[in-house]
């Protein structure tokens, strides 16, 4: 599996620093119907904080589900920076492409920080890129450090298309 991460990843970034990942390849995304359930399990998070104890291995459960070449939902649960569990619900918007690259954001609600509110829910948004290849995926984001409560970070996480 650290194989196949270590793959996309680097497909991801050769992909967005390639020759042909120029301005002129900047493309809309045409709104086509998809049907599609990805698994995934869980994030791997790089920390702009390193003095703190944080866990980059955030381990859980989740779905993606695209319902079109632009849009899917997601839903999940892991293990968090924080050492606690948290819940997702998001809806995910791709607009654009850059090559194979996938771009846009993430607007859905999270649980679970003990810093933030209290454990209780609370708004996201977050850029989102997404690569795919045939049966594997992989979705970065860049989370914002938030005073105190939240903890900036990388996050990639990889998925395998169950249909």
């Amino acid at each position: 599996m650290r194989l196949i991460a270590t793959t996309l990843t680097a497909y991801f970034v050769l992909s967005l620093i390639s020759p042909t990942a120029r301005a002129d390849n900047f493309q809309s995304i045409e709104s086509t119907p998809v049907d599609e359930l990805w698994l995934n399990a869980g994030f791997y998070s790089y920390h702009f904080q390193k003095n703190i104890d944080l866990d980059n291995n955030n381990f859980g459960l989740g779905f993606e589900y695209r319902y079109s070449s632009i849009g899917s939902v997601t839903a999940g649960r892991f293990h968090n920076s924080d050492k606690e569990m948290s819940n997702y619900v998001a809806w995910c918007w791709q607009p654009w492409a850059l090559g194979p690259v996938r771009i846009g954001a993430l607007l859905g609600a999270i649980n679970g920080y003990p810093k933030a509110f209290d454990r209780a829910w609370f708004p996201l948004a977050l850029p989102l890129a997404s690569v795919e290849y045939k049966n594997f995926g992989l979705n970065f984001t860049i989370v914002p450090t938030y005073k105190e409560t939240l903890h900036g970070s990388i996050t990639l996480q990889l998925k395998v298309k169950l249909y």
